[in-house]
């Protein structure tokens, strides 16, 4: 065989690859600028906000210790000095996230989360005394891959000239059927459930946080990249659409961080933070590809790619929810609140759930 009809044939096995590598190459472009600083932004509010858990929980344990516990109803941590240093704490975190979305998609953002709960959970083992098994930290450690992976094929940032772009996307049927499924599922959650199973089943307040918190995520990128256009010059705060983005924002977050007080007062930290993650972020991701359609500016690979990185957070939040079963087992749960009747030992009789 000649020397030239070698390399045709060469040339015609490689040109599968060549093309596969050239399609790999368009894939995974470099991140763009806004992209980075969304990334900055988000990583500096998980350190923020995986304290404020710590800080928020002990505030709680003080309060409850001289009133009623936010579990029971109470409010008396709104009294608490160490409460409002942790509720400042999560709030310096949540702008800097706020900031993030106005910057990036949210497919980006959200996933950084799992580095709030890495930080949350071993504060919790160092601060609170709250066990954490050893598989707990692989969990950690899968979370935070996945989380990596899904920031390494998100989506550019879709680029918004007006306030008013935002508030067509928001008010497609697609978008205002996923939010008329949200608000009737918090209500029944609410009006249902949560007298029932608060106590008992975590999923139903932690369900409440994650519902809404897709909705106050869309709101606030909305508000941010409103803010974002305004500073640049192009005064955004003359539409009413910024404003009821807004009021939209306030109410979300107020019954959040309500329902997330109740979590965290009656559940171990290490479990609600992780939970609590994977729902808001599984919501939130949800909310943004119908509202701004993030998956229509990627390839199938980019998507695929994404979905397995998800699905390997959900991996860890699984080895952190069975830890607490084994620490569970090893140490008998303690009562929601000290019951009446007390042994010899001064060890509860039985258990007692309100």
């Amino acid at each position: 065989m000649s020397r030239g009809a070698a390399g045709e044939i060469w040339r015609r096995d490689m040109e599968p690859a060549i093309a596969t590598a050239g399609s790999w190459s368009e894939a995974y472009k470099g991140m763009s600028a806004d992209n980075v600083k969304g990334l900055v932004l988000a990583l500096s509010s998980s350190f923020f906000i995986g304290a404020s858990f710590i800080v928020k929980k002990k505030g709680l344990k003080k309060a409850g210790a001289s009133g009623v516990r936010a579990g029971a109803g109470g409010y008396s941590y709104l009294f608490e000095p160490l409460w409002w240093v942790g509720m400042i704490t999560m709030i310096v975190g949540e702008i800097a996230n706020f900031a993030a979305y106005a910057f990036a998609p949210a497919i980006l953002v959200t996933p950084l989360g799992a580095l709030s709960i890495i930080i949350s959970a071993v504060l919790a083992y160092i601060i609170l005394r709250e066990k954490l098994h050893v598989f707990g930290i692989l969990g950690c450690a899968l979370c935070v891959v996945g989380s990596t992976t899904i920031v390494l094929h998100a989506p550019q940032e879709r680029m918004i000239e007006s306030v008013k772009e935002v508030w067509d996307l928001a008010t497609e049927p697609a978008f205002l059927l996923y939010a008329a499924i949200v608000v009737a599922a918090v209500l029944v959650l609410i009006i249902y459930f949560v007298p029932q199973y608060g106590h008992t089943h975590i999923m139903v307040n932690i369900g409440i946080c994650s519902l809404i918190g897709s909705l106050s995520v869309m709101s606030a990128k909305a508000l941010g990249i409103a803010l974002k256009l305004t500073f640049s010059g192009m005064n955004q705060l003359v539409y009413p659409q910024t404003w009821a983005f807004a009021l939209v924002v306030g109410t979300c977050v107020i019954t959040q961080m309500n329902y997330l007080n109740k979590a965290l007062d009656i559940f171990n930290t290490a479990v609600v933070s992780p939970i609590y993650y994977v729902m808001f972020t599984s919501f939130t991701i949800l909310a943004s590809v119908i509202m701004f359609k993030d998956w229509d500016r990627q390839n199938l690979t980019q998507i695929v790619t994404e979905m397995c990185g998800f699905v390997t957070i959900l991996s860890g939040t699984f080895l952190l929810h069975k830890t607490k079963d084994m620490c569970d087992a090893a140490v008998p749960p303690l009562p929601v609140r000290l019951p009446k009747h007390l042994d010899a030992e001064g060890i509860p009789l039985t258990r007692q759930n309100y």
